[in-house]
């Protein structure tokens, strides 16, 4: 029995030394330091991959934008007007409130369109008074403003700038000169590569229904306005001018010359409107 002591002893070392060997293997990965941060690495890349798209689609902004104007009160309604803006130049003018119902709701449906295109015309709110209109058309002009002085507080310029307004050609009017005639107003700035704009009105031409005078507004050659100042005005002949005269005045910014279309049902005011047309733009030519 003693001789074999010895033996038990040493198988028992044996024993304890593997079992700590085991046991030191066992611990080693969850204490190194390396792997941990390998483990902990992984997440944090996955993260930074997500947010990066976010962080990109947001640098792709375009140039457009839209812009409202304060609320006008007016004796008939209220008047509001929006605007959209791309690379500093309006492109579209719209009125969100006007007044409704009614003579103001027919007073609004024929006014509001000729305002809208008088804006992105002129590039500001010196723009016309549309006849039988005024209360809306102030309110109008107030709200354009407003939203105009928002787009300048923004870094977006309101003036004009040199582009043709939407459906006009390139073709100078007939008979066209850089000069500006006498008496005419120039909008312009005076430093080089402003626009300059001038405003020269025809002769009154009569017609059996009244008289027609036409009113043009010549940037840089091209007609980009046109407007009948005088139309024949009350009952049936009143009405036929309310239609009419808007084809006319978009016509004449299309056409570039009085090479326009008579409107059906409107002899009589078309011919009066293309001579006097013809005659401003001889006195834009002179």
């Amino acid at each position: 029995m003693r001789k074999s002591h010895p033996i038990r002893r040493a198988v028992l070392a044996g024993a304890a030394t593997v079992s700590g060997i085991v046991l030191l293997l066992s611990l080693k990965p969850a204490s190194d330091p390396a792997s941990a941060s390998a483990a902990g690495a992984a997440p944090q890349q996955t993260a930074a991959a997500q947010e990066a798209p976010q962080g990109g689609s947001g640098a792709q902004r375009t140039g457009t934008q839209s812009v409202t104007g304060d609320v006008a009160r007016t004796e008939y309604g209220d008047v509001q007007v929006r605007l959209t803006v791309s690379d500093g130049r309006i492109t579209a003018a719209e009125a969100v409130r006007a007044p409704q119902g009614g003579v103001s709701g027919q007073k609004s449906e024929l006014a509001v369109p000729k305002l809208n295109q008088e804006a992105v015309a002129a590039q500001s709110a010196n723009i016309d008074t549309v006849s039988g209109a005024t209360y809306t058309s102030g309110g109008y002009k107030k709200s354009l403003q407003s939203a105009l002085d928002r787009m300048t507080a923004s870094g977006a310029p309101s003036g004009s700038s040199s582009g043709a307004p939407s459906g006009s050609s390139s073709g100078a009017p007939s008979g066209s000169s850089s000069g500006a005639p006498s008496g005419s107003a120039s909008s312009g700035a005076a430093g080089s590569g402003a626009a300059q704009a001038r405003t020269v009105t025809g002769e009154t031409a009569q017609t059996d229904y009244g008289p027609v005078q036409v009113r043009i507004t010549v940037t840089d050659g091209r007609i980009t306005k046109a407007e009948a100042v005088q139309a024949p005005q009350g009952g049936l002949s009143g009405q036929k001018s309310e239609l009419a005269v808007p084809k006319l005045n978009q016509e004449a910014v299309t056409a570039q010359s009085a090479n326009i279309d008579t409107v059906s049902g409107a002899t009589y005011t078309s011919g009066g409107y293309k001579k006097s047309l013809q005659s401003a733009l001889d006195k834009a030519g002179g």
